[in-house]
Parts: structure tokens; C-alpha cells; sequence
């Protein structure tokens, strides 16, 4: 310490631009400091350290900032203040380290009851919403399908046009449809109301046959509910080639639908409307509840709406260049949200994204 005093800094020469100085000074301090840490073994030694460098009367750092960073002029205090500063942190965690490490040594292992059982941390699971799309995935896949997937921001060609939406169509309109506020010269973008955009993308890139099925989150102004929601989960699906049938699409749904909900579950079709399909169906299962005999699940109807479907309209093809005269397929969407409910027996959509730890461990 009475080398700190005997010092002598030539704050005349000191600038706001140049520390070489003044950085050797500290730097050799903060060598010797950490040279004393490492013979540090026990508390008393570790006392000594602090008293001797951090203490609050006479320390290493109190002659350090009465001696050079008080007496220094007033253009030489903050670079002083900055090295000043950094010494005292770096002493600060070499006595944190050192008491930390001796009160581990120092651990009475003869007073730990290994017998007793350890912390158990809570770990994380799959979400509800992710479970129910694994399985449709999973089942579709073991029909030969692909999973595929593409941008929630997406242009009006390929959310509407290209799926024969027209321009003037209800759902395009911005009380339905999340549109983007972009600047006036930028092409216009919207957040997907359904996954089908996917399909359009995929078939203009390959050619028949084609097998995919696009989960992914879609969005529409929709006010949160017990049944809606502004975004919610969708999973499309897409089949084309030369000799598909509507058996083939009825057959899959019927399949899909057993292999999700049971064995014992019946399906029925009732005729509908999708712009991009043509016939158009809405499938309907027996209430996997009550057998179809009517409770609450199925507002007593015995049928539950599960998804819309039907057969890729012919103007569809237009649009990807396919030969609509040699070609036919089948389309479908389902909300998986809905299908969540469904299987899971809950009657309120938002508790899959309110994050309720109590909930959410229900479903490992």
C-alpha cells in the first residue's frame, strides 16, 4: 500500500483518448490480487483477503481511490474511474469465488441424510395441440402422405385466388382477414386464414401424384370464446393423381376418422359448399361419448362435425398448370383445436393457450 502512495501518475500527460498508463497500473494490481486469491485454503485466509484488498478503512482500494482518483483532475477522472472500477469488480469476484469454493470443502457430509429423496424439478411436456397433430400425422402417413409445410404470411393470389376464391368474395374482406399494414407502393400480405395456400405452392412445384397433408396455425377476426379463437391450429390435406375416386376420398375419411376417435365410430357425409371443391362435403362422426345416443357432447344429436372435405374443383388445376381433363383428387381441412376437445372431453377452447401448468401436466 505505500507503493499506491508513493506513486507517482503524471496526470498532465493522461488524456480521455490514451489509458496505457494507467491500464499497466491496474493490470498489475489485478496480477497481485489474484496472485494472494489462489493461496487462499481456509476462512481465515479468506477474511484476510477481503480486509487487506475491499475493507472498508485503510484497504488497497481506499488508498487506490484517495490517492489516484480523487487527487486526479477533473480530465483524467473518468478514464481513472473507468480502470478504477473494473479493479474493484474483478477483486469483488475473486473473494466471492474463493468463500463459495471453501463452503463446499467445508461441507459436513456426516449431517447429509442421503436417504432422503432429492429435489424434483418439474419438466416440460408435449402441448395438447402438438399430441393431436403428431397423431394426425401419424396416421396419414401410414396412408403413403407427406407432411408439408409453408409461410403463415402469404399473398391474396395463393390464400384466395388460386383456391377459386374470387375478388369480391365475404371472407376477404378485412372484417375476416388479417391484412398487413405495409407501405402503400408494397405488394399486398395478409396472415393465412387456412393451410390450403400450401397446397397451391406444392403443386406448382411437383407434378401428380400428389399426397400431402399441411398442419400449421392459421389466423382469422375471430373474438376468443369458448369455441373460437384468432388463431387457431389447421391441418389440410391434399390427394391428386389419374385414377382417384370419390370412394378413395370417402374410404380415407372413414379410416381417418376410426383410427382418431375409435373403431366403433361411424361416419356420415352431408352435402356442402367450399369454393375449391366440387362436390363438397361436410363429414359428420357418431358421438364417440354416448355411442350416438345423445348427451351434451353432441348437443344430443348423436353426430359430431368433424371437417369440411370434398373433390378438388377442376379450376383449381388451372392454376398449377395440372391437366384438369386426366387428373382428379380430393382435399380436406380440420381444426385441430376442435379435434383436441373432441377427443380430450373439454369444452373450452382457450385453455390450450392460457399456458396452465395444472392443465397442461393432464397430458404427458
Amino acid at each position: 500500500m505505500d507503493a499506491i502512495e508513493k506513486t507517482r501518475i503524471p496526470f498532465d500527460q493522461l488524456e480521455d483518448s490514451s489509458s496505457g498508463a494507467m491500464q499497466r497500473l491496474f493490470s498489475d494490481l489485478i496480477a497481485l490480487a489474484q496472485n494472494e486469491a489462489n493461496s487462499i485454503g481456509d476462512d481465515e485466509s479468506c477474511e484476510a483477503f477481503r480486509v487487506r484488498w475491499l475493507g472498508r478503512k485503510d484497504s488497497i482500494r481506499d488508498r487506490i481511490k484517495e490517492n489516484w482518483l480523487i487527487k486526479a483532475p477533473a480530465h483524467a477522472k473518468k478514464l481513472i474511474g473507468t480502470h478504477f472500477n473494473t479493479f474493484a469488480t474483478v477483486v469483488e469476484e475473486l473473494h466471492r469465488y474463493k468463500k463459495d469454493a471453501i463452503g463446499i470443502l467445508d461441507l459436513d457430509v456426516d449431517h447429509v441424510d442421503l436417504s432422503l429423496p432429492g429435489v424434483q424439478r418439474p419438466i416440460g411436456s408435449r402441448h395438447l395441440i402438438r399430441q393431436t397433430i403428431e397423431e394426425i400425422e401419424r396416421i396419414f402417413l401410414s396412408l403413403g402422405y407427406t407432411v408439408v409445410e409453408g409461410p403463415e404470411i402469404e399473398t391474396p393470389y395463393y390464400n384466395f385466388e388460386a383456391l377459386n376464391i374470387p375478388e369480391h368474395h365475404p371472407v376477404r374482406d378485412d372484417m375476416d382477414t388479417f391484412y398487413l399494414e405495409l407501405p402503400e407502393d408494397a405488394p399486398t400480405r395478409l396472415l393465412r386464414t387456412h393451410t390450403s395456400p400450401v397446397q397451391i405452392r406444392t403443386m406448382e412445384k411437383q407434378k401428380p401424384p400428389v399426397r400431402i397433408i399441411v398442419p400449421g396455425k392459421v389466423y382469422r377476426r375471430d373474438n376468443p370464446d369458448a369455441t373460437h379463437s384468432f388463431m387457431f391450429h389447421q391441418v389440410e390435406g391434399l390427394a391428386v393423381d389419374s385414377d382417384i375416386t370419390f370412394c378413395d376420398y370417402k374410404g380415407t375419411m372413414e379410416y381417418f376418422v376410426r383410427q382418431f376417435l375409435g373403431p366403433s365410430v361411424k361416419t356420415r357425409f352431408r352435402p356442402s359448399y367450399f369454393p375449391f371443391t366440387e362436390p363438397s362435403v361436410e363429414v359428420d362422426a357418431s358421438c364417440h361419448v354416448c355411442g350416438g345416443g345423445g348427451c351434451r357432447v353432441c348437443k344430443f344429436s348423436g353426430w359430431i362435425e368433424l371437417l369440411g372435405s370434398g373433390m378438388v374443383d377442376p379450376a383449381v388445376y388451372g392454376f398449377v398448370d395440372y391437366d384438369q381433363t386426366k387428373l382428379n383428387g380430393f382435399a380436406f381441412g380440420m381444426g385441430v383445436d376442435r379435434l383436441a376437445l373432441l377427443k380430450y372431453g373439454l369444452n373450452d377452447l382457450q385453455v390450450l393457450f392460457q399456458n396452465d401448468v395444472r392443465f397442461l401436466r393432464q397430458f404427458p
